[in-house]
């Protein structure tokens, strides 16, 4: 039996080019669909929202799919994460598709959601490399790729360069500014002065565990109590 919510997501990508996730792209997508009004209510309960939604999980799950037939043993670890950005783009068909929903999720009533598709996909990505982080580094991974990603699908979306060449340089740039970064915190772990003012706080982020390694709850992680 055909998903209804894809019958309506298939539908509405003739219509999203010219009038973005917009209401005016719902009812035209059922309309053409011909899914039940009642059921596309049920399934899509914010109309085109959900539809907007529903497009970027297709492109997270293309997305692990051409992870699995990529080989990556033989890639440093910052060249599998910029291949994954690059492949969750590169699966893109509809570049216009993404940019409206863009400027869909910049609106402030659904910035929240645009913000946790960015982090779902950037979860996606630490978890399909084999990420085994359980402390507060699961959160810096996924926040920092959660910045480079979202810069890099700004620069892709202006992008005209011949095979997105240019986009993919500017990836490798801000990787390599993470990289940096984690340089840093590398030599600052290494000298016995600067490790000494960090161990309260180190201490202290000890105390935050990754919320995949506990019941899933309300919240995004969790926070062990100190041992008295």
């Amino acid at each position: 039996m055909t998903d209804p919510k894809q019958q309506l997501l298939d539908a509405a990508m003739a219509h999203v080019a010219f009038d973005g996730w917009s209401d005016a792209t719902f009812k035209a997508a059922v309309r053409d669909s011909e899914v039940d009004p009642t059921v596309a209510r049920a399934v899509c309960p914010r109309g085109a929202v959900d539809l907007a939604v529903a497009y970027h999980h297709q492109g997270d799950a293309l997305m692990l799919e051409a992870l699995k037939s990529e080989d990556l043993k033989d890639m440093r670890f910052r060249d599998r994460i910029a291949r994954a950005v690059q492949l969750r783009l590169e699966v893109t068909t509809d570049k216009e598709a993404v940019r409206r929903g863009t400027t869909l999720f910049a609106l402030p009533q659904y910035a929240p959601d645009g913000a946790k598709l960015i982090w779902g996909t950037c979860d996606q990505i630490w978890e399909a490399l084999g990420d085994t982080s359980d402390d507060i580094n699961w959160y810096t991974k996924r926040a920092t790729l959660s910045g480079v990603y979202s810069s890099t699908v700004l620069f892709w979306l202006g992008d005209n360069s011949e095979g997105h060449a240019a986009t993919w340089a500017f990836l490798d740039r801000r990787i390599d500014n993470v990289m940096q970064i984690e340089k840093i915190k590398a030599q600052v772990n290494k000298s016995p002065t600067l490790s000494m003012l960090m161990t309260g706080p180190n201490w202290l982020m000890s105390q935050i565990k990754a919320p995949t390694r506990f019941p899933k709850g309300d919240f995004p992680g969790s926070w062990t109590a100190p041992r008295e």
